[in-house]
């Protein structure tokens, strides 16, 4: 599409034509050329239309405000479903933490996204047989397919979320990138409100001990509690409405830790020899290792966002790289422990399930390398490192069924 819009600045009917066709392609694709051609006055013109930023705060329309306050009730309800009928909190919480906010974000963006009728029975299939399955597996505290199924349930209620998101487009890696954006986006206002929200808990604590009355347990039994139900659902709300206000944090947060996190891996990687620690016997160091791994690539996603606005982008993609290369040693180092740990003991559902998800994300950030390579001898294919991880999210649903519900199976639910 840059192409495109290159060649038709002079013939603004069909350039309109193209905005309309696919308004987010275009605009992204707009910004990622705009410093090759930001000296012709139609394409000054468009910056300031695409680019233009509302100051004020929108509230959306008053059903989507309805809505999204029914929810934060009701996700809060449920939330309190153990100490209202007596139940186990840990076990409840274990296995149906995920069904507090997704179902609601599930259907906020069906309902926004004008789903068909067809693709929003199959989510709610999906939410039903899920819940259904989760909670009649059998009550063994040292199943260790249990625990993993229930690690990976909140990331099959994300696909959903995804594919909700995606509406009736799922095929479209630009609405791919847009999810993950979205992501990034409520990450940070979600953070937000829980700052804010904890800034107000403390506050009111201490006016009220102030005159002598104890509301502690009241306040986080009920208070706190549909708080922290709610965040996320309010957070999703103030992002689609004001997509100004956050769209800009992520990548900018992302671009200042990425020289931070590459001299840490470094350094780790030194005191890693000298130290003569081995990874090899220790299942902390692979779990660590694999959260690293999704943070540099949720790093480099959120990066190429900023970077690709820069007319000089070769030294940011260049970190970038040698963040990735770096990554991929460490991931090596993880993928070869585990390797060692089941030659040596056999094969377990939890190495068999750190195997399959290292094996993943290390071809990703592999083809993500290629990209960034790529990237720096043509200049215009930075796109394409968000690409190679949007191409890649199906795979990893695949892997998170797989986990849920094969793998019980498999190995007779231990």
């Amino acid at each position: 599409m840059e192409e495109e819009i290159i060649n038709l600045l002079a013939h603004p009917d069909q350039l309109e034509k193209l905005y309309r066709n696919n308004k987010i392609g275009f605009k992204k694709a707009f910004n990622q050329i705009y410093f090759r051609i930001q000296n012709n006055p139609a394409a000054q013109i468009w910056n300031s239309r695409l680019n233009f930023e509302h100051q004020e705060i929108s509230w959306g329309s008053m059903k989507e405000l309805i809505f999204m306050v029914l929810a934060g009730i009701l996700a809060g309800a449920i939330a309190k479903i153990p100490s209202f009928f007596g139940l186990d909190e840990t076990l409840f919480y274990l296995r149906n933490i995920s069904f507090i906010v997704f179902p609601f974000l599930i259907i906020y963006f069906s309902w926004r996204q004008k789903t068909k009728l067809k693709k929003n029975v199959l989510s709610a299939v999906v939410i039903l047989i899920s819940l259904i399955y989760i909670n009649i597996l059998p009550d063994n505290e040292t199943s260790n397919t249990l625990i993993l199924a229930c690690i990976h349930l909140p990331l099959l209620l994300w696909c959903v979320l995804g594919f909700s998101f995606l509406g009736n487009h799922v095929n479209s890696i630009q609405k791919r990138l847009n999810f993950l954006q979205f992501n990034g986006d409520l990450i940070v206002m979600t953070t937000i409100l829980l700052i804010a929200g904890g800034i107000m808990t403390g506050i009111t604590i201490g006016l009220f001990e102030l005159i002598k009355i104890q509301i502690h347990e009241f306040y986080f039994n009920y208070i706190v509690i549909w708080g922290l139900a709610a965040s996320p659902i309010i957070g999703t709300y103030l992002v689609q409405s004001n997509p100004q206000m956050v769209n800009k944090v992520s990548p900018i947060v992302a671009k200042v830790f990425t020289p931070l996190v590459l001299v840490t891996l470094i350094v780790y990687l030194f005191a890693l020899v000298s130290t003569g620690k081995s990874p090899l016997t220790d299942r902390e160091y692979l779990f660590i290792f694999n959260m690293l791994l999704i943070g540099v690539m949720a790093i480099i996603f959120f990066s190429i966002a900023e970077i690709s606005k820069n007319s000089n982008r070769t030294f940011a993609v260049g970190l970038l790289l040698a963040l990735s290369v770096v990554t991929v040693i460490v991931n090596g180092i993880a993928f070869y422990a585990i390797l060692y740990r089941i030659i040596e003991w056999g094969i377990t559902p939890n190495r068999l399930a750190i195997l399959g998800g290292n094996t993943l994300i290390l071809a990703n950030l592999i083809m993500v390398v290629y990209q960034l390579f790529k990237s720096i001898v043509e200049k215009n294919a930075v796109e394409k490192v968000e690409r190679s991880i949007a191409l890649f999210l199906p795979i990893y649903c695949i892997w998170t069924v797989i986990v849920i519900f094969v793998f019980p199976l498999i190995f007779n639910f231990k």
